[in-house]
């Protein structure tokens, strides 16, 4: 197998981890990288050997890679990845994968088009701990109740890329995606309606820092998601995982011991610590499910480029993860245009 040649594009968080998981698979490299301030990023060591760019366009037409893997703003990732596929690269695109329906239909049709592949950045898929997450509550019965949210007390750089990042998007929308994600892979039933409330704390931004929404599906499975973003918000109860439904209850907690752990750390948003799991049947003890040695952050971004390169060697059908990508972003767009309307949305 021939090396595959990638651009990565943007060198914030997820975009440096991306790179860096790149270096450390064999049939990838990194033959540039692109983010607006180039001239300002240090480079770890793996990645001083690839061309620096601050224009895609550019770079795409110069490079001609193998693989792009977007990791900006989310109001670039759909036509970035579309100009990406035209050039005949395949694409990792961070979620959510563009800030429409319509767009992000227009990205998976090009993607059906050209035969490329494109792999939306829902990071939880890759986790081993997420994975039994979601094998018991298929086990609980119908229907089920998920309750999740992700409130992170963000300050100084991080309260800084928030604020960025609510340029596009709240986080209600932002985050919302992975965990509507992890509802709909829970049951097999199709969400029928959306309602959700916001509110907006702060002068320093235009959109909503905080949202919450609800979802119910056609099985009778209800469900609702809770964000927040900034240096206001509470650390307390910031990090619900849980469902249950007719035969019990399956929850993430933190080890009994666990101190310490903010809201604002990005490797608690994946980390799981333990599975619990509660059974209606109460002459069965409950279960405590450790996870400690699961991968850490850095980690689950080289499972989902391992992920990449398995499906671009193998050519492994990515119709369904495409369409599941448009229907979590219909879900969380949907919860938007809630906030702004005051009335149930109807999918």
């Amino acid at each position: 197998m021939s090396t595959l040649r990638v651009l990565v594009v943007g060198l914030g968080n997820m975009g440096m981890s991306h790179a860096k998981a790149y270096t450390k698979i064999d049939g990838f490299e990194v033959v540039g990288v692109c983010t607006r301030h180039i001239d300002q990023v240090e480079l770890p060591e793996a990645l001083q050997g690839a061309a620096r760019y601050s224009d895609f366009e550019i770079a795409l037409a110069e490079l001609k890679p193998d693989v792009v893997s977007i990791n900006t703003m989310p109001d670039t990732h759909a036509p970035y990845a579309i100009k990406a596929m035209e050039a005949g690269a395949h694409v990792f695109v961070e979620k959510p994968m563009a800030l429409t329906v319509a767009d992000a239909e227009k990205v998976v049709e090009t993607a059906r088009r050209t035969g490329r592949k494109l792999v939306i950045g829902y990071i939880l898929r890759q986790h081993p701990s997420w994975n039994k997450f979601i094998e018991i509550a298929r086990e609980l019965g119908t229907p089920l109740v998920f309750r999740m949210n992700l409130n992170q007390q963000s300050n100084g750089e991080t309260w800084s890329w928030h604020k960025r990042l609510m340029d596009s998007f709240t986080p209600l929308v932002d985050c919302g995606v992975h965990y509507v994600d992890v509802m709909c892979q829970m049951t097999d039933a199709k969400p029928v309606k959306v309602h959700a409330i916001g509110a907006k704390l702060t002068d320093e931004v235009a959109k909503q820092n905080y949202g919450m929404l609800q979802v119910q599906f056609d099985d009778g499975s209800v469900g609702w998601y809770e964000a927040g973003w900034g240096p206001m918000v509470s650390e307390t109860a910031f990090f619900v995982k849980d469902v249950f439904g007719p035969k019990g209850s399956v929850s993430i907690v933190m080890a009994e011991n666990a101190e310490g752990v903010k809201s604002d750390d990005i490797n608690a948003h994946t980390k799981t610590n333990q599975i619990l799991r509660h059974y209606a049947d109460m002459n069965k003890p409950d279960e405590r499910i450790d996870m400690s040695d699961e991968p850490d952050h850095d980690e689950l971004c080289e499972r989902e480029q391992r992920y990449l390169l398995k499906a671009i060697t193998e050519d492994l059908d990515l119709g369904q993860h495409m369409t599941d990508g448009v229907n979590s972003l219909r879900i969380v767009l949907a919860a938007d245009e809630s906030i702004h309307s005051g009335e149930v949305v109807r999918l």
